[in-house]
């Protein structure tokens, strides 16, 4: 079900719960900004989410409201992830999906890091 990218945060969405600890992840690295973890319906060998700790809706909600050490922390986990998955060099992708029309599916910020594989083009024709 897709969400919308803006509008008040929900404290019970899947990622609220996973950062309380309510709910498992298998753990890829975690800091003070953020929690990355491994999808669990990966769409490549690598498909690792990567959230940042505040509560956050969307990219758009994030890169307005966080603080500056949220938005350099956050960055600075993404790619500390994808070099620690070995994924630097034969290259990966980053998405984030933002509201109804780009597929957001839970409303809390967050990054899809895809790996392992050549990923082809970024959209069909």
């Amino acid at each position: 079900m897709a969400v919308s990218g803006i509008g008040p945060y929900d404290p019970q969405n899947i990622f609220a719960r996973i950062l309380r600890g309510e709910l498992p992840c298998k753990k890829v690295y975690e800091d003070a900004y953020a929690l990355a973890f491994h999808d669990i319906a990966p769409k490549a060998p690598v498909h690792v989410l990567v959230i940042p700790k505040g509560a956050y809706v969307s990219f758009a909600d994030f890169s307005a409201k966080a603080s500056e050490a949220e938005i350099a922390g956050f960055i600075r986990a993404v790619g500390m992830v994808a070099r620690d998955l070995g994924l630097d060099a034969p290259g990966y992708r980053l998405v984030s999906n933002t509201g109804a029309e780009g597929g957001q599916e839970v409303p809390h910020f967050h990054v899809h890091l895809f790996g392992g594989r050549a990923l082809g083009s970024m959209l069909p024709g």
